[in-house]
């Protein structure tokens, strides 16, 4: 059964989560504070993580950072906040997906199953112009002093491990699979939520300056990841 763990400080809001996820066959953890929520985190070891922002004793974006040094498990973060800015914010600090309340509790359902399947197949979900390559069954991939372990999802730079997002993994992960090969931002879209969730172009383009600040030497003059004016990005291959 699919572990949730829900922090929300309000008592309605919060029922009504545990009430409709324990329906739809989640177990499901509720507190009410980032201290409880980081107990938690390592008592109950969720599959999933729900997030509100304003919580009692600390800043929900703060949290989310905090939270995806220690863990590579779906962030979606709930807010009252509409802003465009808190939205960049909170995907910045390693969110994966954004919901604004009130919302609907089928939309949240979908979202989560959108992250969680991504997160159990390995494979992505391809745009249809893109074909199965040999590489998609090699355990390591390596090149340009960057390797990428598929089995155990993490990225090495020159023998360095580099901490990234669910997200930014398997933006770089079809960048690797698919050198030189040129992805719109709706393509990228579509690799990392399923056309059922949703993100916008501005939430690619962050996942991709955040790549490029953890991979390059330069990010402002980028070696590995670059921007196809007008069309999207692509990743170089030596």
């Amino acid at each position: 059964m699919t572990r949730v763990l829900v922090i929300e400080d309000d008592p309605i809001i919060g029922e009504m989560l545990i009430l409709y996820l324990s329906e739809e066959n989640f177990e499901v953890q509720r507190v009410e504070s980032a201290r409880e929520g980081r107990v938690a985190l390592s008592a109950f070891d969720p599959d999933i993580l729900l997030l509100d922002l304003m919580l009692p004793d600390a800043s929900g974006i703060e949290l989310c950072s905090d939270f995806r040094q220690l863990t590579a498990i779906p962030i979606i973060v709930i807010s009252m906040k509409p802003s465009v800015t808190v939205r960049i914010q909170a995907i910045s600090s390693g969110a994966d997906d954004f919901l604004v309340k009130p919302f609907s509790m089928q939309e949240l359902k979908v979202r989560m199953d959108a992250v969680l399947r991504r997160m159990s197949n390995p494979a992505i979900t391809k745009p249809l112009a893109i074909q199965s390559v040999e590489s998609q069954t090699v355990g390591v991939l390596q090149q340009q002093g960057l390797s990428l372990d598929l089995e155990r999802r993490t990225i090495v730079l020159d023998g360095e491990h580099i901490e990234t997002t669910f997200s930014e993994y398997e933006i770089m992960k079809l960048f690797y699979q698919y050198p030189n090969r040129v992805f719109s931002r709706e393509e990228l879209i579509n690799a990392v939520r399923g056309i059922d969730s949703f993100i916008n172009d501005r939430a690619i383009d962050v996942h991709v300056t955040n790549l490029r600040r953890k991979l390059e030497k330069n990010p402002k003059e980028p070696q590995f990841i670059k921007t196809v004016w007008g069309v999207g990005y692509k990743f170089i291959k030596a």
